[in-house]
């Protein structure tokens, strides 16, 4: 995988048993080293205007993986949405309810959260699919698209490429890592029922030691009127 070194994870929000556990533990340990490490991506921003631009006032947002909060939580938060941010990892959520007191964060995986057909005007994945298998990832884009209303937005990033557990060092930290191609992930996203607009690809160099410049991948999205049966 390109950028192994330092793959970008982002927060978390669901994983089986052990791979679970690592994942908490991961970002637990990281806590807002992650935040600085980057905080300044220009790409992030770029999607997270991209979104605000097409959100009513006062719209509900899922933040799937939300990390310390900053920079997607507080932003939306900051704009008068209504802001979820479900994370595996305790540490994370205790930092991003500290941060931002505006948006309302849960100690959860994402797996066992009910959410409701039609129940958020937007969810946010930066990140958070890297350490999830490939059926999970599939399961999840799954429901996230049917938990957004008919023509609701999905922002999704990740680290492109063709790869199954793989173990990468993160930031100094040991974890195991799954994607997709480009084109296998854009087909995912529209055999769970949603749309990609626009995609947009970036190399970006992580503010930490030893770090190294990674493929970053963002897909802006709209859930399809239609949702699949199946």
């Amino acid at each position: 995988m390109p950028g192994t070194a330092h793959t970008a994870t982002g927060g978390h929000a669901l994983a089986d048993g052990d791979q679970g556990q690592r994942a908490a533990a991961v970002f637990d340990v990281l806590g807002p080293v992650y935040e600085k490490a980057f905080a300044h991506s220009e790409a992030h921003g770029a999607s997270l205007e991209w979104l605000l631009g097409r959100l009513a006032p006062g719209s509900r947002v899922l933040d799937v993986g939300s990390g310390t909060g900053r920079p997607t939580a507080s932003t939306l938060a900051a704009a008068g949405h209504d802001v979820l941010g479900i994370d595996v990892s305790p540490v994370m959520v205790e930092i991003a309810t500290r941060q931002v007191p505006d948006a309302a964060f849960r100690h959860a995986d994402i797996a066992d959260v009910p959410i409701g057909d039609g129940s958020f005007d937007a969810v946010c994945v930066y990140f958070s699919l890297l350490q999830m298998s490939r059926e999970q990832q599939s399961d999840l884009m799954r429901r996230l698209a049917r938990c957004l209303r008919p023509g609701g937005s999905l922002v999704l990033a990740t680290v492109p490429a063709d790869v199954e557990g793989v173990e990468v060092v993160f930031m100094g930290q040991q974890v195991r890592a799954t994607s997709f191609a480009t084109e296998d992930l854009v087909s995912l996203v529209n055999r769970a029922g949603l749309a990609v607009e626009s995609e947009h690809h970036a190399m970006f160099t992580p503010a930490h030691p030893d770090a190294v410049a990674e493929p970053h991948l963002f897909l802006y999205c709209r859930r399809e009127e239609t949702q699949p049966t199946a």
